[in-house]
């Protein structure tokens, strides 16, 4: 996409990865200095890869992976933990840039396996992910503590 660079999110890159997070989860309460501090050591730790889309300077979209080594599996595996674009640049592919990356980031890391989940509302976001190959195959189980 041209004008457009992914690139290595920096600490300055905060208050606008923050934003997104807003758009991505509208209506949740986010505790901006806890993620902040969330923010700021994942992005010193190697199990961890930040990346933004930036236009003009600006950043317009935000995607994150965490790679942890799992004992049923001989090989590290990639977990896409956020992948948002802002609201006024969606269906431009910014957001399939930014998944490519962050597919090539896992690669780069050994994984033979890229991971993700997506509520059940989310059902753009599902044929989006469909569409590059993702395959639903598990339900995901949590519990509030």
């Amino acid at each position: 996409m041209d004008g457009v660079e992914i690139a290595r999110c920096k600490n300055e890159n905060w208050p606008e990865v923050f934003a997104l997070l807003v758009q991505l989860w509208p209506g949740r309460t986010l505790e901006k200095s806890k993620l902040a501090a969330i923010y700021l050591r994942r992005l010193a730790a190697l199990e961890y890869a930040f990346l933004g889309a930036i236009q003009n300077t600006r950043l317009v979209g935000f995607g994150s992976l965490s790679v942890k080594e799992m004992l049923w599996i001989a090989s590290p595996v990639g977990n896409i933990d956020e992948l948002v674009v802002d609201a006024t640049h969606r269906g431009r592919g910014l957001g399939g840039l930014l998944l490519n990356r962050l597919i090539e980031e896992a690669k780069l890391r050994q994984c033979k396996i890229v991971e993700l989940d997506s509520a059940y509302h989310r059902e753009a976001a599902h044929r989006f992910y469909e569409q590059r190959g993702f395959e639903r195959r598990a339900h995901l189980f949590f519990k509030p503590l």
